[in-house]
């Protein structure tokens, strides 16, 4: 019986046995193709970060002009709102007025025996009340209810001020929101850009730089892009913002646009509008700044033609429509000139394909080709 009896087999077969083993290999072989592919990104070359550094400039400067668009808005509610508050007080002086009036008539009617029930309704505490039965008040005399009435319209014009002050406050808040929001994308934008050009070694910076100066028209190595911009004021800016450069940078873009395209401008505006603007060659680039020591774009088209006795908008998407649309091949000196097809850009024509403006953090005020960014269109002033 003992040897007919089958022997104990192993839990798997052959063919099992066979194919764990081949999963094994191949998962081992898997596992090690997957260890040779784990390597890091391939490293950008100068181009890529420069295509990509651009891009977040670009973004940045979009993010900017809406923050300046909220930043106006917030301004206005804030006006509208001191001016409302600053009516309702007047007219609580009047009010305050107005009772004292009523007081002294109580007093006297009091000191004579009697006090009339249309001027006990008048002092009443409770404006509410006051006005629900305010048709009591035709039972005084004629001195007594004009006083009574000048009391109502007092009391009604404060309410109708109040109303309009929540409004506009609850506007401000939102304003306020936005220009928040806003911050933080242009903040985030150039601290990424911040971020690819630290990576750079010597070499590609130096390459970068070149590249740079090249799409510049200028000779003039941009070291300002080595500077790490920083979030704070300008001195003597309208508002905080992000800025970077450095004094030899900023010498060096005075001294190279100096000479550059001869101003044959149309008229005397245009000519003062240029004059101003020339005068701010090499100073810095400040997001939301619209001067006297540092502009974004539209802050320095706005205070060139401010200088020159006009009012222009804030922004670039609304000074575009601020004057007469005017085609490339029309373009004259003192022509506003926008780009990128978001109307994110704007400079100052001054003739001969160039223009002054004030580029972005790390790069002053300068003058630079029209053709180096993406012509949008062009507006004429005056």
């Amino acid at each position: 019986m003992a040897a007919h009896r089958k022997s104990k087999q192993s839990p798997l077969g052959g063919s099992a046995v066979r194919t764990a083993a081949t999963l094994a290999l191949a998962s081992a072989a898997t596992a090690t193709l997957f260890e040779g592919s784990g390597h890091a990104d391939p490293r950008p070359t100068t181009a890529q970060v420069k295509a990509e550094v651009d891009r977040l400039y670009e973004e940045a400067e979009v993010a900017t002009e809406r923050y300046n668009g909220a930043k106006e808005k917030a301004d206005q509610a804030r006006t509208a709102f001191d001016r409302l508050r600053d009516e309702a007080a007047r007219r609580t002086e009047r009010l305050n007025t107005a009772r004292e009036g009523l007081g002294a008539m109580a007093a006297a009617q009091y000191r004579s025996g009697g006090l009339d029930p249309a001027v006990q309704l008048a002092l009443t505490s409770d404006p509410d009340q006051y006005l629900e039965r305010a048709a009591l008040a035709e039972k005084a005399g004629e001195r007594q209810a004009a006083a009574v009435t000048a009391v109502r319209r007092e009391l009604a014009a404060i309410s109708q001020l109040r109303g309009e002050s929540t409004g506009k406050l609850t506007a401000l808040r939102g304003h306020e929101a936005e220009l928040r929001r806003q911050k933080a994308a242009v903040v985030g934008k150039l601290a990424e850009a911040r971020r690819l050009l630290d990576r750079l070694t010597d070499e590609e910076r130096a390459r970068y730089e070149a590249a740079v100066a090249a799409r510049n028209g200028s000779g003039t190595s941009t070291r300002a892009d080595n500077t790490s911009a920083t979030a704070g004021t300008a001195a003597g800016s309208t508002t905080g913002g992000i800025t970077g450069g450095s004094s030899a940078t900023a010498r060096a873009d005075r001294s190279s646009g100096a000479g550059r395209a001869s101003v044959n401008a149309p008229n005397s505006r245009a000519a003062a509008a240029i004059s101003f603007a020339r005068a701010q060659l090499g100073k810095p680039y400040v997001w939301g700044a619209t001067g006297p020591s540092a502009y974004d774009c539209s802050g320095l088209t706005q205070a060139a033609w401010r200088a020159a006795g006009v009012t222009l908008p804030r922004t670039t998407y609304t000074q575009i429509n601020a004057g007469q649309r005017v085609s490339r091949s029309q373009l004259a000196p003192g022509d506003l000139v926008f780009f990128y097809s978001g109307i994110s850009h704007v400079g100052l024509y001054i003739g001969g394909g160039q223009m002054i403006h004030a580029p972005r953090p790390g790069a002053p005020v300068r003058i630079a080709p029209i053709d180096e960014m993406p012509f949008a269109g062009a507006t004429r002033i005056g």
